[in-house]
């Protein structure tokens, strides 16, 4: 059986999609996941990185990564070479195959440009967010479900407490796309 591993990742989403096409789908995050049944990690993915996976999917933090935060980059230059250091880290994991997933960022300029640039809406959500992937031996992302109705829902929701968690999470479209053509 395959085995993946979709790195800082609480919503469980692309492990579950993996998971329903017979994959044995590890999720791991600093946070619980947010679905009950699942396997799920919940700590540092440097402890799992060294097992034997066959696909690795991440999702690091774009906190001090995303140039939609820019304006800040000049006081925070510490902890986004930290980031840089964790993106390092997962793409160079010792797995076969790798897709990192971040908006857009500094990794493009710092480490090197995304193998493809998706959006929401081509895979049945009528949503933009721009989305960067950075391949390892594995195809492009082809769209699944082109729709209309293409709104920034998420770069419009309000300020909360929880804002950042629900900007970040898989939609499920682009879910079920990996798992379709990675798994």
């Amino acid at each position: 059986m395959p085995r993946l591993l979709v790195a800082c990742e609480y919503s469980g989403r692309v492990r579950d999609a993996f998971a329903a096409k017979g994959w044995d789908a590890w999720s791991c995050d600093l946070l619980p996941s947010e679905r009950e049944n699942g396997n799920h990690y919940q700590g540092q993915v440097e402890d799992l990185l060294k097992q034997h996976w066959d696909l690795l999917i991440a999702h690091p933090p774009c906190t001090h990564l995303a140039v939609s935060g820019a304006r800040w980059f000049k006081d925070k230059q510490v902890e986004q070479q930290q980031a840089l250091d964790f993106v390092r880290l997962l793409l160079d994991a010792p797995v076969e195959r790798i897709a990192l997933e971040n908006p857009v960022s500094i990794i493009s300029s710092r480490i090197r440009k995304p193998s493809q640039i998706i959006q929401p809406w081509q895979f049945g959500h009528g949503e933009t967010k721009a989305t960067c992937l950075w391949l390892k031996n594995l195809p492009l992302l082809a769209p699944t479900n082109v729709v209309e109705g293409r709104e920034n829902k998420v770069h419009r929701m309000p300020p909360g407490p929880d804002r950042w968690k629900e900007r970040s999470r898989t939609y499920t479209g682009i879910a079920a796309a990996m798992a379709a053509q990675w798994g």
